[in-house]
């Protein structure tokens, strides 16, 4: 097993956010021209042109049925948060974007519960409770109109939660090439009928714009997964709290969104929640691993 590499996690970490935060703008200076399912099938299709560089890396790579399995499901979940992300960029801030988007791990502490059947102490259930606290901040339902895309965020959480789930796996089993060609490749296939049903012919400004979310988007998940190899979640998962600054900022410099007190309140305390599960998980594993060693001598 490599040694953990915190700094260069952190570096990683910082790029990655830097990227996401750049598709996120550029995906709004659209302004809904392209159909949401039929932007985001471009940007992968487009995206393609960075498995090039890759090709004599990924040639050497033979994956196993059971990572072939994790490939597709990983695509197909992938594929829906995608299309709903691009709709709900169409309709909501930038902030609050970010902000739902910090929902992910919590939903991955939910499919770890549901899916792999681990345990969730008083603690972690508390920290959820307060993310959950932090989402109805942000929302206010019953206090404002919701948006569809508020509802799309949620959905979009979901999705890239079991996604990220999935990435974590297959990126201590595999290079970060084949995780990052594999995801293009299905999500590209799983998006194009979504795409077809509502093609209008883009702009080649919307093309330009496009090819730039490609390249953000792309290094940003490369740059994620090279962040998981280096250091454990612990350290690199409070570094993501800086996407929200970075939005905010964004949101009111570029596209006069009004910064809402409300919004970074709650994504604040989804970001404590979010840090306080991870840590615990660090302390956790701490403790186990003493056992699991004497267990195997």
């Amino acid at each position: 097993m490599e040694q953990a590499r915190p700094g260069i996690g952190i570096f990683w970490m910082v790029v990655t956010g830097l990227c996401f935060v750049a598709v996120t703008a550029l995906v709004k200076t659209m302004h809904g021209r392209v159909p949401a399912p039929e932007a985001a099938f471009l940007r992968y299709v487009l995206g393609l042109v960075f498995l090039i560089p890759m090709w004599r890396e990924l040639r050497d790579v033979r994956p196993t049925s059971r990572q072939w399995k994790l490939v597709c499901v990983r695509g197909v979940f992938q594929s829906l948060g995608v299309a709903f992300w691009f709709y709900a960029m169409t309709r909501i801030p930038l902030a609050e974007v970010t902000s739902m988007n910090y929902l992910n791990p919590i939903f991955v502490t939910l499919l770890a519960v549901l899916l792999l059947g681990e345990r969730l102490a008083l603690r972690r259930i508390l920290a959820i409770v307060a993310a959950i606290v932090g989402a109805l901040i942000i929302l206010r339902p019953g206090f404002r109109e919701l948006d569809p895309g508020h509802f799309a965020m949620l959905i979009t959480a979901s999705c890239f939660a079991a996604s990220y789930l999935i990435a974590k796996i297959l990126s201590g089993e595999t290079s970060p090439a084949m995780v990052v060609a594999s995801m293009s490749i299905t999500v590209t296939i799983g998006l194009a009928p979504m795409a077809l049903a509502v093609w209008v012919w883009p702009s080649w400004w919307d093309l330009f714009v496009l090819f730039g979310v490609a390249c953000f988007a792309t290094g940003g998940h490369y740059a994620m997964t090279l962040a998981f190899k280096a250091a454990p979640l612990t350290v690199t998962q409070p570094v993501t709290f800086l996407q929200l600054v970075w939005s905010v900022a964004l949101g009111a410099l570029v596209f006069n969104e009004a910064i809402d007190p409300w919004v970074i309140a709650g994504g604040g305390l989804i970001m404590a929640a979010v840090v306080f599960i991870t840590w615990r998980e660090a302390v956790l594993n701490r403790r186990v691993t003493p056992g699991v060693m004497e267990t195997k001598h």
